[in-house]
């Protein structure tokens, strides 16, 4: 259902802007003017869509004040046995069960970095979440977090719940799921990952003989 106040205001600067585009000041056109009336239509335009979005999915979700609403397009909240390996853009509600020992990690910038599996899951089942950073102390054991665009990686074969740099989550006061069904859990089972193709790669040197550089050939002695 659609704002009415904002469907009303984005009316009338159109009817505005439509009058104003055959209108002269000081016999000056008025272009700088026009372009901030464009940048305003289509600032309500787009705002317009996401208040529609982010009512509906709080309506059908109980998440309120969702911290990104683009992402969320009103999409329906999934079950932990409805996950697998290749689920993108997860909308979920789960409850937190235990946390792993903090460990760090060395990225490929040779930054260190903090990280933590967290046993999350509703009555349907359960599943890892890789928490990272900041996020582990934000989220405690029987928390009840919701989940927006999340996703669904391998992690040296078994199936892990990520938040992401494109996800969001949200804590919340009541939690309507009473009890987690660990006994489906969902990072037991082991899948086979697809090795990452590995071009050939030629040497860097090479020749017919050993120590001759490629393009190069020894003199001839006559």
């Amino acid at each position: 259902m659609r704002n009415a106040k904002l469907d009303k205001l984005f009316a009338s600067i159109t009817n505005i802007y439509i009058r104003l585009r055959k209108v002269k000041i000081r016999g000056k056109e008025i272009d700088h003017d026009m372009s901030k009336l464009r940048v305003i239509i289509s600032f309500i335009a787009a705002h317009t869509t996401i208040l529609k979005n982010c009512a509906l999915y709080e309506h059908r979700s109980g998440c309120k004040d969702m911290s990104n609403e683009e992402t969320s397009e009103s999409k329906e909240l999934i079950k932990i046995e409805k996950l697998t390996p290749s689920s993108r853009e997860v909308n979920i509600i789960v409850k937190v069960v235990s946390k792993s020992q903090v460990r760090d990690v060395t990225g490929g910038d040779y930054t260190v970095r903090r990280v933590t599996d967290a046993l999350v899951g509703d009555e349907t089942g359960c599943v890892y979440l890789t928490l990272w950073d900041d996020n582990i102390d934000k989220i405690n054991e029987e928390a009840t977090i919701c989940i927006t665009n999340g996703y669904v990686n391998l992690f040296r074969g078994n199936m892990r719940l990520n938040i992401g740099r494109y996800g969001s989550f949200k804590l919340l006061e009541e939690s309507p799921i009473t009890e987690v069904n660990t006994e489906n859990n969902l990072s037991d089972k082991r899948y086979e990952q697809e090795r990452r193709y590995q071009p050939y790669r030629q040497p860097r040197y090479g020749g017919s003989r050993y120590g001759e550089r490629r393009g190069y050939q020894r003199r001839r002695r006559y």
